[in-house]
């Protein structure tokens, strides 16, 4: 009878453990061989030049991991889609990625409008959207628990860049020309923010539309008040045309961008009139004459492999991938959404090869760093200025 009773608690134990395995659910994007992640790029659009560069640094990360047997046996699969830079393409992308390609996690997602319009998506199944590329407040204000976002936003940047430069110049009068978004209000924001701190204030505002082409009315605008130094919330072409008209036109103040103009493209498609622009950065572009050494081998690396040469968004894209690998190593073989959480909540990650500034997580901080620094276009080629400048 102790035998039948004992054999019966065993096989009732069993079959608990059975149903308690059947039932708990399986985390999405991960199995015993695959991790496998989302990103939305512009690979059509407006900044296609930028998603191709995430697209490509990503992919260079994905495959050195990979070749060293992936992340605590897990290989990583990257599934890439095109936004062509419109929120309402970044909605269906995402729910492609999330409902039908199952990721665990949307990495690096490119643009602050496609991201706000993303997100719903992924939270409604528990997605993680993990350093998007965009440095709006949004990424991780208010507080969720799937927002983590690795760099100094526009706001930050502005309010920490504005005083500085407005001291070093000796500048009496700062406008602004802005995309009329919310990407070009949050540099405005910032720099107002900044001035206000030096008791000074904005002189004169003046924005455009998205995809504008000509900036004659703007530049005159801001010539005719007389700004010595104009802050830009300006992307690639904007700050092209705003600074060739300016030079036109005999308007030369100080031109200050964020890091949305931190890029090569400014100084190839603009030519030798961009000379003299700064802008604010947390990356290092990687030239493939960098005098340090290590960011010379990994540019050439890129460039072996890709035959392109790699930019400052290329940069993103690997140190992306390279971060939500410490991460997901950290979390440790039971990779699941919770445990990843848990692993961010204490994760520290130090300077890299490309001069980032340290990055620091914990339970209530989703943005690892506020700092940024300057660069400036000389002779055709951005040199950093400046060391980290802290906020105010």
């Amino acid at each position: 009878m102790k035998l039948k009773q004992s054999l019966a608690l065993v096989f009732l134990a069993g079959a608990a453990t059975l149903s308690a395995a059947q039932k708990a659910p399986a985390t999405q994007g991960v199995s015993k061989t695959e991790i496998t992640l989302g990103t939305i790029q512009d690979l059509s659009g407006p900044l296609a030049g930028f998603g191709k560069q995430i697209r490509l640094g990503m992919m260079l990360r994905v495959d050195e991991i990979n070749e060293q047997g992936g992340i605590n046996g897990r290989k990583i699969k990257l599934n890439i889609e095109d936004s062509a830079y419109d929120p309402k393409k970044a909605v269906l992308a995402a729910q492609k990625l999330v409902n039908q390609d199952k990721i665990f996690a949307m990495v690096g997602h490119l643009g602050t409008a496609q991201n706000l319009a993303a997100m719903p998506v992924q939270f409604e199944k528990n997605v993680i959207n993990f350093f998007p590329v965009t440095a709006a407040r949004e990424m991780y204000d208010p507080f969720h628990k799937l927002k983590f976002a690795f760099a100094a936003t526009y706001f930050e940047q502005m309010r920490s860049a504005v005083p500085k430069m407005v001291k070093e110049k000796s500048a009496k009068k700062v406008c602004a020309i802005y995309q009329d978004d919310e990407f070009g209000l949050e540099v405005v924001r910032g720099a107002e923010a900044g001035l206000k701190a030096i008791n000074m204030e904005m002189v004169e505002k003046t924005s455009y539309k998205r995809g504008a082409t000509d900036f004659s009315s703007q530049v005159a605008k801001m010539k005719s008040s007389g700004c010595d130094m104009v802050v830009m919330g300006t992307i690639i072409r904007e700050t092209i045309g705003t600074i060739g008209e300016s030079r036109k036109t005999g308007f030369n103040p100080v031109f200050l961008g964020s890091s949305a103009a931190y890029t090569d493209l400014i100084h190839k498609l603009g030519g030798k009139a961009m000379d003299g622009l700064y802008a604010t950065m947390t990356v290092q572009h990687p030239y493939l004459d960098e005098a340090a050494q290590p960011i010379r081998f990994w540019a050439n690396k890129y460039k072996t492999k890709f035959n392109d040469d790699p930019t400052v968004f290329s940069v993103y894209g690997y140190v992306i991938i390279d971060s939500f690998i410490v991460a997901a190593q950290k979390a440790g073989t039971n990779l699941s959404t919770e445990s990843f959480i848990k692993a961010m909540d204490t994760l520290s990650i130090p300077p890299d090869i490309f001069g980032s500034a340290p990055s620091t997580f914990t339970a209530t901080k989703r943005l690892g760093s506020d700092v940024s620094r300057l660069s400036q276009i000389t002779d055709s080629k951005w040199k950093v200025m400046s060391e980290y400048i802290k906020p105010q």
